[in-house]
């Protein structure tokens, strides 16, 4: 959806009305809304506006999003509650989690109304590839170390069928899912890990999964932990309630493709995910 067109439904849906904001939430001091930095700067202030427009509108307050300088940098800014909201991918969350500790959450993602995430790692059509055990001595790709679906899910998957990456011919980052499907259509790798809208964009060009990922739970929104607790309420009511509303479209659909409500979020989705990633770190040795 053309983003300039999002934000003028949203404008218009806001003057239609919106959640009233409560009386302690004076517009004064902005409210930051952090974001790791996932793509260029520019995108994300473009795809991350209409969300601040409509929480400022509701809140009373204005909302600024600000963007990290790198993964470390977002998860240490909310870890140490220096900024106001987070918005995070789960193997992000579940670093700032073992780091820094519980903090509130506020929703996370329902993509075409599916909680969680699948991924896929995937071989060429003509591979003589069957299963995972067979990736001994193959040339591997990944992602971004910091993706869940790209590096961290299926690293591990690689890791139970007793393949560490010790075991792999070659391994590297590629950077983006798209980067590695690419890749293991050009034939520089022997398989490849992508989320699997990506899989399904590129299957008909000479891609067949080999594996697919467990489920995990979505990218979310987390605030800090010594935000005044009626606050912490009405963000999570606010975002928990972008569905029911008439602009829902114009505020989820740019943040991703899909993207069709908010729904609510605990520690324990993210349990399975954090053991996973426990289990990592002695993969190798």
């Amino acid at each position: 959806m053309n983003i300039q067109r999002a934000c003028l439904r949203l404008l218009a849906g806001l003057l239609l009305g919106g959640l009233a904001a409560p009386a302690c939430m004076a517009a004064d001091k902005p409210l930051i809304l952090a974001v790791h930095p996932y793509l260029p700067a520019k995108e994300i202030q473009q795809r991350f506006a209409p969300l601040a427009a409509y929480l400022g509108q509701t809140l009373g307050k204005p909302v600024e999003v600000r963007i990290g300088g790198s993964y470390d940098e977002h998860i240490e800014a909310i870890g140490r509650d220096r900024v106001d909201i987070a918005f995070m991918g789960p193997a992000s969350y579940v670093r700032m989690l073992d780091q820094y500790g519980s903090k509130p959450l506020l929703g996370r993602f329902e993509v075409n109304h599916q909680p969680h995430l699948y991924g896929v790692i995937a071989v060429r059509q003509d591979s003589p590839l069957r299963a995972l055990k067979q990736l001994k001595g193959k040339r591997f790709a990944f992602g971004d170390p910091e993706s869940t679906m790209s590096h961290i899910v299926p690293h591990a998957m690689l890791k139970d069928a007793g393949v560490p990456l010790s075991a792999l011919a070659e391994h590297r980052f590629l950077g983006s899912h798209k980067n590695v499907a690419l890749a293991v259509l050009a034939g520089d790798f022997d398989a490849g890990a992508m989320k699997q809208e990506v899989f399904a964009e590129f299957a008909a060009k000479g891609l067949r999964a080999l594996a697919t990922t467990p489920p995990t739970p979505d990218h979310l929104f987390i605030a800090r932990a010594n935000l005044p607790a009626q606050e912490i309420e009405h963000l999570r009511r606010a975002l928990l309630q972008i569905k029911d509303r008439p602009d829902a479209e114009a505020i989820l659909e740019p943040l991703h493709n899909g993207l069709n409500a908010l729904i609510p979020a605990s520690e324990k989705d993210y349990a399975p995910l954090r053991r996973m990633m426990r289990g990592l770190e002695t993969a190798d040795r």
